[in-house]
């Protein structure tokens, strides 16, 4: 079938998405009527999932639609999805990642929801951060709902960047290199800040703060110098020991901890929040976030999932009910205490629970300016391969602009098969 290598191309990053749902269960065929005696089948995965049965009581007291809910294990997710593609037969609502949209809306997996959001207020664009919403645009027509937002920030400790001369985060790149290399000077074994060599956005990212397209009109520019400059920029940092050069096996426990952190700046999502909270407890009142610091805009990446509706659903309205209620922003926040999702409502941004809170403020503020990876099926490829580039140069020593000259030059090859 011509769609499945490009949906093989599915991969690691977007299954660490929050809470994403796929598989395959429920109804086949395309007639959209719907019953309230009707079963709606939403499938997930990940112990997240089992959370939202919490949530379905309210939803069949208020609508009469009955729910039923599966958590399938990440491992077998993508084969399940695969299977129901291609047999048309599939779960009624699926929570999809970000990154997987591009792959299974170009199968013909995924129904236009653009009926449902003239209908039902609560799913209006205009509710929504900016960038999750551009993740369920395809060709004019809209594919899915955001639900669960998550971005990058910079975590800092407060007292150990005060010893050189910071009051608070660095705010330009200029600023970050150079708290980085005063930290680093701190004695053996410490550090400035990590670059996560693993993380396949962080190139991307820093490159759009660097005013690169990344893909423009269908064609890189990674061999541009808003890129390759960018590149330089992340890889300086561990050329000069300010990061350190390869994994050092330790959990955010131990570099982050003690009256002189190891590790006292990192760039990490939402989740991590919750884990410095949960394991460095002898830091409390010592870390903080900020946005990222700014070169020519200080944009991140915009990560998470979406609501959307299996095509072959014979329940497209009675899973549209289960969106827009799923979507109302005291829903949102509800989902949030129970899996640690950030909201993409912004009006549930408003509840004094995140309002106030030092950290889920800054978290809001990120998102304003996130965007999300380029939305093209090949794009988990593209980035799986700047990884083994970015590799060559801070361990190999390569040089930067060859790197990303060959770079450039196998992801116009794979844009064009």
């Amino acid at each position: 079938m011509k769609f499945s290598k490009k949906l093989c191309l599915l991969g690691v990053t977007a299954l660490m998405s929050v809470g994403v749902l796929a598989a395959c269960g429920g109804g086949s065929g395309d007639d959209k009527a719907s019953s309230k005696d009707d079963v709606l089948n939403v499938w997930g995965m990940g112990d997240e999932v089992k959370q939202l049965s919490k949530m379905t009581d309210k939803f069949t007291e208020e609508t009469g639609i009955k729910v039923k809910i599966q958590a399938l294990p990440w491992s077998n997710a993508h084969d399940k999805l695969l299977t129901a593609v291609a047999s048309k037969s599939g779960p009624d609502v699926l929570q999809m990642g970000t990154t997987w949209m591009p792959e299974f809306q170009q199968a013909g997996a995924l129904a236009d929801m653009s009926e449902y959001i003239e209908k039902y207020d609560t799913l209006n664009p205009d509710n929504f951060y900016h960038g999750s919403v551009e993740t369920t645009e395809f060709d004019g027509k809209s594919y899915g709902i955001p639900w669960a937002a998550e971005t990058r920030v910079l975590f800092y400790r407060t007292d150990v960047l005060e010893k050189v001369g910071y009051s608070e985060a660095p705010k330009t790149w200029e600023e970050l290199e150079d708290a980085a290399e005063k930290l680093s000077k701190r004695g053996d074994d410490k550090y400035g800040i990590s670059i996560d060599a693993k993380e396949q956005t962080l190139g991307f990212m820093f490159a759009r703060q660097n005013g690169s397209n990344l893909i423009k009109d269908g064609k890189p520019e990674f061999d541009q110098p808003a890129f390759v400059d960018a590149v330089s920029y992340l890889s300086n940092f561990i050329d000069k020991g300010y990061a350190p050069k390869e994994d050092l096996g330790l959990d955010v426990s131990q570099t982050f901890s003690g009256d002189d952190a190891m590790i006292p700046m990192f760039i990490s999502g939402p989740w991590m929040s919750k884990t410095v909270r949960d394991t460095v407890p002898d830091i409390d009142g010592k870390w903080a976030i900020a946005t990222l610091p700014k070169k020519e805009n200080n944009i991140s990446s915009m990560g998470g999932s979406n609501l959307t509706i299996f095509e072959f659903s014979k329940q497209k309205d009675n899973a549209a009910e289960f969106i827009e209620f799923m979507s109302r922003p005291d829903n949102q926040l509800e989902w949030m205490k129970l899996t640690d999702a950030l909201p993409t409502a912004t009006k549930a941004w408003e509840d004094d629970s995140l309002k106030n809170d030092p950290i889920y403020s800054v978290f809001n503020e990120q998102l304003q300016n996130s965007e999300p990876m380029p939305l093209i099926p090949e794009f988990e490829e593209i980035a799986q391969n700047y990884l083994k580039h970015f590799e060559q140069i801070y361990l190999g020593g390569a040089d930067v602009q060859a790197e990303m000259d060959a770079f450039n030059q196998e992801t116009e090859a794979t844009l064009n098969k």
